[in-house]
């Protein structure tokens, strides 16, 4: 432990491996060499973090017989992390261009094993005006009101939206039910004169754009 602590004070915590980061989160008070369980713990989810921070805190005390306390520790480490890209991506409020959208609200739905579809608001410049969860769902689907779509846009003064959801399941191809959203809400908002400027759709290392498709007018 004593070889990390030095080399993070040395060369700054991006020099550390992912092994050596959940060994100084796993580690006791009192010290103690946690490398060999964090060689573990990534081996049993193939080494990688994404798949580690989807394990439950139940699963997770069992391997490499962490335990509670440890597993905890590790849920909060990794959920700190996941609220410092949120707060990162906040910052950055204009869109303009898919990947923007993908940067700004994969923190948001990266992680999520269900469903949930968000309106982002924008000015004519591609400000972001405000993001608004709209619905919730199961793994399959989420129910979205067309109507509070475009009530929000209209309170806000916003003169384009952005659709984004995600797919737990980790293909990004829009279903026939993404399709038929998508020409919904454009259909109603340009009764508005709102702009869908596109609907995107988010799934582990993949993301999906309508309007990058031309499938938006």
């Amino acid at each position: 432990m004593k070889n990390i602590t030095g080399k993070l004070q040395s060369r700054g915590a991006g020099s550390l491996t992912d092994e050596e980061l959940i060994s100084l989160v796993l580690a006791e008070m009192s010290g103690g060499d946690t490398r060999g369980v964090a060689a573990e713990l990534m081996r049993s989810v193939g080494g990688s973090l994404l798949a580690l921070a989807d394990v439950d805190i139940m699963r997770l005390r069992m391997l490499g017989g962490i335990g509670m306390v440890r597993a905890a520790r590790l849920k909060g480490a990794m959920e700190l992390g996941r609220r410092l890209a949120v707060a990162e991506a906040t910052g950055q409020d204009v869109v303009t261009s898919d990947s923007d959208v993908v940067r700004i609200m994969e923190p948001h739905l990266g992680g999520l094993q269900h469903e949930e579809c968000w309106a982002l608001y924008l000015a004519s410049s591609g400000k972001v005006l405000e993001r608004m969860r709209i619905s919730q769902g199961g793994v399959q689907a989420t129910v979205v009101d067309l109507r509070l779509i475009i009530k929000r846009a209209l309170e806000l003064l916003a003169v384009q939206i952005v659709l984004v959801h995600n797919h737990p399941s980790g293909s990004a191809e829009p279903s026939g039910q993404d399709v038929a959203l998508t020409e919904r809400v454009a259909e109603a908002a340009k009764l508005f004169d709102i702009r869908l400027l596109d609907h995107v759709i988010v799934a582990r290392g993949a993301h999906f754009s309508f309007r990058g498709h031309n499938m938006l007018k």
